[in-house]
């Protein structure tokens, strides 16, 4: 901690050069990955999880509510529709099995960074308390299951199977669905539950198509090559690209066990320590019924950090933004501590504000560097730009390997994202949005009657995700039991609703600091211009409860029922 302004001024500047070097390599923005997994990378798309294909007959049938997505949005609000007596609901899952986000990332060493009391929802209703202060993967799936099996989620789900289109019909007033199995179902209400990040993507290099060797990515881990506690890399060169979250969690097993393993890093990831240990079962004996309940409720109503009355906007900022510095240098002073080679230490720094990319929590990520068979490609800025026969190539350096993994995430927050939907008046969702998202709270889309949307944009955000989706299954599991309960065919947001929620969403995000300053990644779309409503609310949590408690005291102003 410095007291000396130009200190914080002089990183500033770095911050700031570093984020222009990177937009500089990569100005294409989010265009510079693909998620069109045909042809020869076709490979990328398949589910090394769900065993043998089983053919079935095509459905054609009605349900009252439909999901489309089998993860913790479609399992929440489930949950919440049962409570209320609706039986008929039916999850459509590209996955063998419920569990979205942990049924596809099963890759070595994968946990949630946010405490598992907090994150694993239905804690209460299951009567369960979490093995460890962070849960692992295999645990959270387990408690998807869990869920599932409670409520007779599994009754009427369809697995392996893929909504292509959802389509409105005026007439009928009923939802249309058409599968990539040649089903015709149809349903009353439906719910987008597709994910936060549910669709892998791949950076785009020249010679993707080329790699002769292994390659898949880390959503679709292949432990049928790699063995299932990695054993089978003993005698095998690695190469993985990205240095992310997914990353961070399995790069310490991949250098634990491979032969050789390169690590290929655009940018570097913000790493803190992981205090982590197994649940006291003499604290969990001792917690009374609804305990997550007052758990959450305490942490929303944490009081604010008081400062002076006489403190000015820009002097609030700056305290604020040299806090921050404070804790990232913090980080480097670590990396400086554990990691041996300083070549290797300086390249891992993170020149940015903490937040401007997500933060990870790990133990052994940075020792894993001091291992001698474990190489950092650090490609400062510029990303692997070629890949050949032999493997990446990059600045005449070709790395010849047997396994190459990518490690460069997903899609983020769309909406329909295997799947086109088709409103009143044949408007498709897509071209609606195409000149700026509109929603109300981020859940409603005015002329998408009975369709209701989880995840998405313009909703608030918190890294404990499964909060907020909890709060939106409520608020759709009571706007559907209202609609029930009086008759209505149909619900939909009035176009003034709507309205307001788009200047809600302006008001409360802009083109924040974070947005304009921060180096290139998935929070600020890769560095590229979005418009000013396409974004997360940011008024905060609180605030975005307290707009959907008043959005559904005030049914008649903010919906058109019919």
């Amino acid at each position: 901690m410095s007291n000396d302004q130009a200190y914080y001024d002089a990183i500033k500047q770095k911050f700031a050069e570093q984020r222009d070097l990177r937009l500089g390599y990569r100005p294409e923005g989010t265009t510079q990955f693909t998620s069109d997994f045909t042809g020869e990378l076709s490979r990328y798309a398949v589910d090394p999880y769900g065993g043998e294909f089983t053919p079935r007959e095509p459905i054609d049938d009605f349900v009252e509510v439909l999901f489309i997505g089998g993860g913790f949005s479609a399992l929440l609000t489930s949950a919440r529709l049962r409570e209320r007596g609706v039986q008929s609901i039916r999850i459509v899952e590209r996955g063998a099995d419920v569990g979205g986000t942990w049924y596809w990332n099963r890759y070595p060493g994968v946990a949630c960074d946010v405490v598992s009391y907090d994150y694993l929802p239905l804690l209460d209703e299951l009567d369960y308390v979490p093995k460890d202060h962070y849960a692992k993967g295999p645990e959270i799936l387990a408690h998807c299951q869990a869920i599932a099996r409670k409520y007779d989620l599994y009754e009427l789900a369809v697995f392996q199977t893929t909504v292509t289109a959802t389509l409105w019909n005026e007439d009928e007033k009923l939802w249309h669905l058409e599968t990539d199995r040649g089903d015709r179902m149809k349903a009353r209400f439906v719910i987008c539950a597709n994910g936060t990040l549910s669709k892998p993507k791949l950076a785009r290099i020249n010679g993707l198509e080329s790699f002769a060797g292994h390659a898949f990515h880390t959503s679709q881990w292949d432990y049928s090559y790699t063995g299932e506690a990695l054993e089978n890399l003993e005698d095998k060169v690695v190469g993985i690209i990205g240095t992310g979250a997914t990353a961070v969690q399995a790069i310490p097993g991949l250098g634990e066990s491979s032969k050789r393993l390169y690590v290929f890093q655009r940018t570097p990831s913000s790493i803190d320590i992981r205090e982590d240990w197994p649940t006291d079962p003499n604290w969990a004996r001792r917690l009374k019924p609804g305990w997550q309940a007052r758990r959450r409720e305490r942490a929303l109503n944490l009081p604010l950090t008081e400062t002076s009355h006489k403190e000015s906007r820009e002097e609030k900022i700056r305290r604020q933004e040299n806090a921050n510095i404070d804790y990232m240098m913090r980080i480097h002073r670590r990396i400086e501590a554990v990691v041996k080679d300083e070549t290797v230490a300086e390249a891992l720094k993170p020149w940015y504000m903490f937040m401007c990319k997500r933060p990870c929590f790990h133990n052994d990520y940075l020792p894993t560097f001091n291992r001698p068979n474990v190489h950092l490609v650090d490609t400062q800025g510029k990303g692997i730009t070629e890949i050949t026969e032999q493997g990446p190539l990059f600045e005449g350096t070709q790395y010849e390997l047997d396994l190459l993994i990518y490690a460069t995430g997903f899609e983020v927050q769309k909406t329909g994202i295997y799947n086109r939907i088709v409103g009143a008046r044949g408007l498709d969702l897509r071209d609606k949005y195409d000149t700026g998202i509109r929603t109300l709270l981020g859940v409603h889309s005015v002329g998408y009657p009975n369709l209701f949307i989880m995840g998405g944009y313009q909703a608030s955000f918190q890294f404990n995700l499964t909060y907020i989706l909890q709060m939106q299954g409520d608020h759709i599991a009571q706007c559907i039991a209202y609609a029930r309960a009086h008759g209505h065919e149909t619900i939909d947001a009035t176009p003034k609703a709507e309205e307001w929620w788009v200047q809600e969403v302006i008001a409360n995000r802009g083109k924040t600091t974070r947005n304009e300053e921060c180096t290139p990644g998935y929070y600020n779309f890769e560095g590229e211009y979005q418009r000013r409503q396409d974004g997360n609310y940011n008024g905060g949590v609180t605030r975005y409860l307290a707009h959907m408690d008043n959005v559904r005291e005030q049914m008649a102003e903010h919906f058109a029922f019919s």
